[in-house]
């Protein structure tokens, strides 16, 4: 019997290492994401499993998942939000989306509850840079069945600035 990774004994969403992103500068240039939408009552997503299935399956199908896998969300509503899904190379039949920028990344642990303290804080990380937010992502880095699993929720805010 094949012996499971600590870093991946869920089956589902690898072990984030908050290391990797913590208070980094991230470049991309025409990075590319599948892009859908989720339908949201006070950014409470509805869709959301359904959403990601519907666009995993036609990401596996097209054999351009990444290694590392990279979900964000645009929390663009109370009603609604953007998720983009970072993959190898073009996915038919789904809408594609590429991201450009430098962006300013911190990294944070516990309930989603506490967004709004978490926007003041990297509001702040990027004031201290003399940066100024032009946009901000979320990067939700696990399932909630995972978090649990590992008794760990993180999320990174993406700054662009």
């Amino acid at each position: 019997m094949e012996k499971v990774s600590e870093e991946f004994k869920t089956g589902c969403c690898p072990r984030f290492n908050p290391k990797s992103w913590e208070n980094k500068e991230i470049k991309w240039k025409n990075k590319l994401f599948v892009k859908d939408h989720v339908f949201c009552i006070f950014h409470f997503p509805l869709n959301f499993g359904k959403v990601v299935v519907k666009n995993m399956e036609m990401i596996k199908k097209a054999d351009a998942l990444l290694t590392e896998p990279l979900m964000l969300s645009d929390e663009n509503s109370l009603w609604g939000s953007d998720i983009y899904i970072a993959v190898s190379k073009e996915v038919p039949e789904a809408k594609m989306k590429k991201i450009s920028g430098t962006f300013l990344t911190k990294v944070f642990e516990g309930t989603y509850s506490n967004i709004g303290k978490w926007v003041k804080e990297i509001k702040e990380y990027v004031k201290s840079k003399n940066k100024e937010i032009k946009k901000m992502y979320f990067f939700y880095t696990t399932c909630p069945v995972c978090a649990k699993a590992y008794g760990e929720n993180y999320t990174v805010i993406l700054a662009k600035i």
